[in-house]
């Protein structure tokens, strides 16, 4: 490979990393290319990306970067994934085919380049996912107004049922 070819996947990976928000070194020596698809795949439908680089490029792309705390863990066989949308979702989606696949493994991982271990990125993992998170977050917030309304249509509720008391003592004395 010419030069001009590496400068352009050194910049096709910088451009990757630093859109994104969330990065995770793999090792997938071993696995076949049906296998990579089907990460592939996966990852793109959790808002993701996965890319298999020469390590010395990638540790060029990532210098100075976002990312740039895991620059130095490229050896060997190594790919990496990169998150843009959802770090958990993604995070959901590598921890799901490391347990499918027993050859693929994590290794390490970036998120806003804070450095996460292999444990960080599984805890990560088994967050709710951003809707999850959303609707929580909803259903709290309509509950302040639900349980308000409710509190004073009791306290009315409870002033209406004296009131009656009221009314129908004074027919009875009537």
């Amino acid at each position: 490979m010419d030069r001009s070819g590496k400068a352009a996947i050194i910049e096709a990976i910088k451009v990757c990393a630093d859109r994104a928000s969330f990065a995770v070194i793999t090792d997938f020596k071993g696995m076949t290319v049906e296998e990579l698809t089907n990460l592939r795949v996966a990852l793109r439908k959790a808002g993701g990306e996965y890319h298999v680089v020469k390590n010395t490029l990638a540790r060029i792309a990532l210098t100075d970067g976002t990312h740039d705390v895991i620059k130095d863990k490229f050896h060997e066989n190594c790919g990496v994934a990169f998150g843009f949308d959802d770090p958990v979702a993604v995070a959901k989606a590598l921890n799901d085919f490391a347990k499918q696949s027993k050859i693929f493994q994590l290794r390490c991982a970036s998120l806003d380049g804070k450095a996460l271990s292999v444990e960080q990125v599984d805890a990560l993992a088994k967050l709710p996912s951003r809707e999850q998170l959303l609707g929580q977050l909803l259903g709290t917030m309509n509950a302040v107004p639900t349980n308000f309304v409710s509190l004073f249509a009791n306290l009315l509720r409870g002033l209406l049922y004296a009131l009656k008391g009221i009314e129908e003592q004074k027919s009875k004395a009537a």
